[in-house]
């Protein structure tokens, strides 16, 4: 699937996670190249017949699948909405309307590359074109390469390079926007029968749609763009603490493309270009780990089940009915940890966790109660609202040590002391674990280690109002060096941090 300079008489838009109509290259693509263009969005079966009815996403998704179709018909076009198997639809779609070429964004995961293969070749069959755009990424693929003409897996020489690429163009030129208002005249009209499938329609829960901590659509990314904006140069000191407002709370926007990727840029260079800010060019790393993710999911697919680094396959993870009940207790953040039980419990509730704490709550599952990191990635995928294969893979593999670029074997975050320097006053673990309140921040951090005169006048009764701590991090930290023996090659340091 490559650009294609020909000419078309009708044309389909397939919308996927680019819930948007301004600066899309598919939608612009099209709209150069074609006499009318229609759009569509598949409610893929395939994916959501898997999900929970109270999936926090399908709302999301939903709100911003409505806005993008009032957005479409106030341009002079419509969007056509399907509830079934995007396999069938969209070859459906091409032999109902008389389609000559199918324009999309690319899309990287394993599962996506091989539906659009498969759709692909039933277009082909209908003499169809298929073109597929880069849109969700700055770079992507080959396009960043080492000296050598390899693909990277340390992220600074990464960066490094994927910087110099692109101060290398001047205006921009890989941040800039596709121009879609010039040439929204051709754009089809509804063709009649495209109404927006209610939540129950489609098999989800209406509450879930009152569940999401953020506004949806395009509309709700600018809100949360515009107010990022004024604190993005305080990003760097803000961002690690989960108890205040520092990060830009815009990756589930990103996950559907509600934003450009290269308007985020854009505004990071902006800030950057105008003096010093290290908030800034700290946020627009942030932005370049994304487009690395990306592209180490492209080169090592393998990644998506199996460790980046063969050897930490060796590894012997915790099994059976003990392992079982300490991710449960994990899971529903009983561990007896206020920091991560916190978390968890903000994953639970909101579908979102601050990234600092996903750090937190990976590597403890992982190296301090020695649970394959796979089953927590899986668990993260269910219920994180902004769920992204590249990303998340590579955020667990990282706090495994299994990935490309990861933490050494050898560092394991200590949950006490993460909760002492990152919530110090203990007001995020207050939020989502009241029964604490009373206790002080010294004391909050760390329960079972209070005097009981101290827990007694605060109300905390441990193994009833909260749990003991279901395991002791030094022994659990002896055992986790122990557990990565298997893979120890040079270095011998210990580390805890």
């Amino acid at each position: 699937m490559q650009e294609n300079k020909q000419h078309f008489q009708r044309s389909l838009v397939w919308f996927r996670r680019d819930l948007r109509n301004f600066d899309h290259a598919a939608l612009y693509h099209a709209l150069r190249q074609s006499d009318a263009v229609y759009c569509v969005f598949i409610f893929d079966k395939t994916i959501i017949d898997n999900l929970p009815e109270n999936d926090r996403r399908i709302a999301f998704i939903h709100d911003s699948v409505r806005e993008l179709q009032q957005e479409l018909t106030r341009m002079g076009g419509g969007l056509i909405v399907r509830f079934a198997h995007a396999e069938e639809a969209i070859p459906g779609l091409v032999s109902e309307l008389g389609i000559n070429a199918v324009f999309t964004n690319h899309d990287y995961e394993p599962q996506a590359i091989a539906r659009d293969a498969a759709v692909g070749q039933d277009l082909a069959a209908q003499a169809c074109e298929f073109l597929s755009f880069k849109d969700q990424v700055i770079f992507e693929k080959r396009e960043v390469l080492s000296l050598a003409a390899t693909p990277f897996s340390v992220f600074t020489p990464y960066k490094n390079a994927w910087l110099k690429k692109f101060y290398a163009e001047s205006s921009d030129f890989y941040s800039r926007p596709y121009p879609i208002e010039k040439y929204a005249h051709k754009l089809a009209a509804s063709i009649g029968n495209d109404d927006l499938p209610s939540l129950a329609g489609i098999g989800f829960a209406a509450a879930a749609a009152h569940a999401m901590p953020v506004a949806a659509g395009m509309a709700g990314g600018r809100m949360l763009l515009e107010d990022f904006l004024s604190r993005m140069k305080l990003y760097d000191q803000t961002r690690d603490y989960p108890a205040i407002k520092g990060p830009s709370y815009l990756s589930v926007h990103l996950r559907f493309g509600t934003v450009s990727i290269r308007h985020l840029v854009r505004e990071a260079m902006q800030q950057i270009r105008a003096g010093s800010n290290r908030g800034a060019e700290t946020w627009l790393s942030e932005l370049i780990w994304r487009d690395f993710y990306f592209m180490i999911m492209h080169h090592h697919p393998h990644v998506a089940e199996r460790s980046f680094k063969p050897d930490y396959d060796a590894i012997q993870w915790e099994t059976g009915a003990e392992a079982d009940a300490s991710f449960a207790a994990w899971c529903e953040g009983r561990t007896g940890y206020p920091l991560v039980d916190a978390a968890m419990l903000q994953l639970n509730q909101t579908g979102y966790m601050h990234n600092r704490l996903r750090m937190v709550t990976a590597c403890f599952l992982i190296k301090d109660l020695g649970i394959d990191w796979r089953r927590g990635e899986a668990y993260f995928a269910l219920h994180l609202n902004d769920f992204d294969l590249s990303a998340n893979n590579g955020g667990w593999q990282w706090a495994s040590s299994s990935g490309c670029d990861a933490q050494p074997y050898f560092r394991i975050f200590n949950p006490i002391t993460q909760s002492e320097k990152f919530d110090a006053e203990g007001k995020f673990i207050k939020r989502y674990l009241p029964q604490l309140s009373k206790l002080d921040k010294r004391s909050i951090h760390a329960p079972w280690k209070t005097a009981p005169l101290l827990l007694e006048q605060a109300g905390v009764k441990l193994g009833k109002d909260y749990p003991l701590p279901i395991i002791e991090h030094d022994v659990a930290r002896k055992q986790t060096l122990t557990r990565y023996a298997v893979v120890k090659k040079v270095a011998t340091q210990e580390g805890d941090e």
